[in-house]
């Protein structure tokens, strides 16, 4: 199942929870703006080479629509569309005056140069920019800006757990992946990767397969980078007790039914990943006051409201008897109906 198609099937799923309006449900989904276009540059040897970019702008109806842009050569209008729509839910359950808007330029970004790079980015910016703002679409770096898996998210999650005494016996990127039982020497590691651009060859662990690495005996399994690496096919043989999607959409439908019967705990997307837009918000709100915040105040706000994040996403569960992913589902799809009635929709 692609991303859009699992991503409207859990709207549609919150949507009959909530009893929505049929037209109100089928308007929510229809994005506010789609824009597609052509980005041609010149490559370092002189030659000519075109990438299609998109910017899928889903929702303002609760403020400005906010969303990474990434880079790699599956991007397609489906799956920018249902990260846009995750966004808008996204930010709702966070709480934030934001709305739902994605991008992406179909490239492979290991194959581009860092001066390539730089003249894509500015291409595609030129070709989007009357159409973005702060007070109207604030885009973000995204997958293929940085590396991923035991990159930007899964290298801080991984030092955050060991520095709180966690055990992290297993992690991978787009290098390689590494396991050791007895736990991995994340600061020997950062500094290897750092030293050498890979995770290939760490004297502190054996490597194993990418795929492998999903249904190691853990207590905790923490996706980081791509989507739908939870199916049907390998749902039934993970191990985790828990699991806490940090990229967007890891966990397939069909998997989520087979986890949840195995009585997996799945912290959702929507919720899981939300301190990073909670803090873009807190970079939007400090460049609009012109008044900056300390690393201890930012720390500070994150922990509030994401601790109340939680809280309403368990009195959504309660109410309504649902799993966490539907808890947070309902909370959001729920924020944004009211504000889209308030504004004064009509069918």
């Amino acid at each position: 199942m692609n991303a859009l198609a699992a991503t409207n099937r859990n709207f549609r799923h919150a949507a009959r929870i909530l009893g929505l309006d049929s037209k109100l449900e089928r308007s929510l989904l229809i994005p506010f703006r789609e824009i597609k276009v052509e980005c041609t540059i010149p490559k370092d040897d002189g030659t000519l080479v075109s990438y299609v970019g998109f910017r899928m702008q889903h929702d303002n109806a609760r403020g400005p629509m906010k969303g990474g842009i990434r880079y790699h050569p599956e991007v397609d209008p489906d799956e920018v569309n249902a990260l846009a729509q995750l966004m808008t839910w996204k930010t709702a359950v966070a709480d934030i005056p934001y709305g739902g808007a994605k991008g992406g330029i179909g490239c492979t970004p290991r194959e581009l140069s860092k001066s390539e790079l730089e003249r894509l980015t500015r291409v595609f910016t030129q070709k989007i920019h009357d159409l973005i703002g702060v007070n109207t679409d604030v885009p973000a770096p995204d997958m293929g800006t940085n590396a991923q898996g035991f990159g930007n998210v899964g290298s801080w999650a991984a030092r955050l757990i060991h520095e709180r005494g966690g055990k992290v016996i297993a992690v991978n990127d787009v290098t390689g992946a590494i396991k050791n039982p007895n736990g991995i020497d994340i600061p020997a590691l950062l500094k290897f990767k750092n030293d050498t651009g890979h995770l290939k060859g760490f004297p502190g662990g054996d490597s194993l397969d990418a795929d492998e690495l999903l249904t190691l005996e853990c207590d905790v399994l923490i996706p980081c980078a791509l989507g739908g690496v939870l199916s049907r096919e390998n749902a039934a043989d993970v191990k985790a007790k828990f699991i806490i999607e940090a990229a967007n959409h890891p966990t397939d439908p069909e998997a989520d039914e087979i986890l949840s019967r195995k009585g997996v705990i799945i912290l959702p997307d929507i919720y899981a990943n939300s301190g990073g837009v909670t803090v873009s918000y807190f970079e939007w709100v400090q460049n609009i006051q012109g008044f900056m915040w300390d690393e201890d105040k930012v720390n500070h706000e994150l922990q509030r409201y994401m601790k109340r994040a939680f809280q309403n996403i368990k009195s959504m569960c309660q109410s309504h008897n649902c799993n966490l992913r539907m808890g947070a589902f309902t909370l959001g799809v729920n924020r944004v109906a009211r504000a889209t009635l308030l504004r004064g929709w009509e069918a």
